[in-house]
């Protein structure tokens, strides 16, 4: 296993780099403390493997940055960074983690589903390391010494899709997603059955900008403006993505066309870039950040995490945002949605169909 890892360093030396995306270097061996911090904080120390993208995405990754950014003032762990690229292979993947450990960092968090077989084999491999991956909770990546952090991403969906068909004027909405894969397709699912709630005559029409396993779509927003511009054209007035960096073409269309947009993993009309944040109304929230920094503070405690920790509307895992006020005159109705998800009274699908 470990002679595959290190044959594969040389096929892929640009995506093993341990540096973030973003231009800026990632390597944060610094390690600052903060005052009065615990002994267990300065055995810890965390590496951080991203998804395509990286850094910067304004998104997904960039929510699992901010965990890790606040465990490193607030816990004084150091940390570095390294980011998938475009069309790696799984022995880059198996490598990137394997570094990290070779490195000396003890907590290695792997952020995306694509990481679910690497982090399978280099937790068997590496047994006195501890992981953590993001969105996944297969038997791929599970192990005694591996937290499978995961969400209800569908609940979070169905907030934002009741949002959409409630400010939609003509009765049309649009949901882009990065890649076609179960887990993207929790986020449809919820989205499709929370505008159909609000408004059983909606029309809802879906977009997939790449098929595994091209995960391209997580980070092409060219592709997620062209897909967006359709659905305008075709009708619609209100865009949701799950599509990563892509999402920022979706703004791009939905700010050209004058209509609206639905960010996702971050409060996107703060994180997207300027000059789009006023056509974003709401985003579905889901807590990466929360997730990872749980990771983290649990291994400075010496109480690692293992198994599948769930992040669900009950627990505050997923949410939507309100910035802006543009959906102030909803709020009450969302909030019945949500409060009738945490009882019970809503069940929330998490395919599609």
């Amino acid at each position: 296993m470990r002679q595959t890892m290190k044959a594969a360093a040389a096929i892929s030396a640009a995506a093993l780099a341990l540096t973030a995306c973003g231009g800026s270097s990632s390597d944060t061996a610094s390690g600052s403390k903060s005052s009065g911090g615990a002994s267990g904080a300065a055995k810890v120390k965390v590496g951080m493997a991203y998804d395509v993208g990286g850094r910067g995405d304004q998104s997904f990754n960039d929510a699992a940055a901010a965990g890790l950014d606040k465990a490193k003032s607030e816990l004084g762990v150091e940390t570095k960074e390294a980011s998938a690229v475009n069309g790696e292979n799984e022995a880059a993947r198996e490598e990137r983690l394997q570094q990290l450990v070779d490195a000396g960092y003890t907590h290695v968090v792997a952020v995306g589903f694509a990481y679910a077989p690497s982090v399978g084999k280099v937790a068997k491999a590496n047994p006195d390391a501890h992981f953590a991956i993001v969105d996944d909770a297969s038997d791929d990546s599970k192990g005694d010494n591996v937290a499978q952090l995961t969400f209800a991403e569908q609940e979070g969906s169905y907030l934002v899709g009741a949002a959409a068909a409630l400010k939609s004027k003509t009765g049309n909405v649009g949901f882009v997603g990065g890649v076609n894969t179960p887990l993207i397709n929790k986020f449809e699912a919820g989205f499709v059955a929370g505008a159909k709630a609000a408004n059983p005559k909606i029309k809802v029409q879906s977009k997939y900008l790449t098929q595994p396993p091209d995960f391209s779509g997580f980070a092409d927003p060219a592709k997620g403006k062209t897909a967006a511009e359709g659905m305008f054209q075709a009708g619609a007035d209100v865009v949701y993505h799950a599509a990563g960096g892509s999402g920022g073409g979706v703004f791009d269309a939905a700010k050209a066309a004058n209509k609206m947009a639905i960010g996702v993993d971050s409060d996107q009309a703060k994180t997207a870039k300027e000059g789009v944040r006023d056509v974003i109304i709401t985003s579905m929230i889901k807590k990466v950040d929360v997730s990872v920094y749980d990771f983290i503070k649990s291994g400075t405690e010496g109480k690692d995490l293992t198994g599948n920790k769930i992040y669900d509307l009950k627990a505050g895992g997923v949410d939507y945002s309100t910035t802006g006020g543009k959906i102030d005159d909803i709020k009450s109705k969302l909030d019945t949605y949500k409060q009738d998800i945490i009882s019970g009274k809503i069940k929330v699908p998490a395919t599609v169909g």
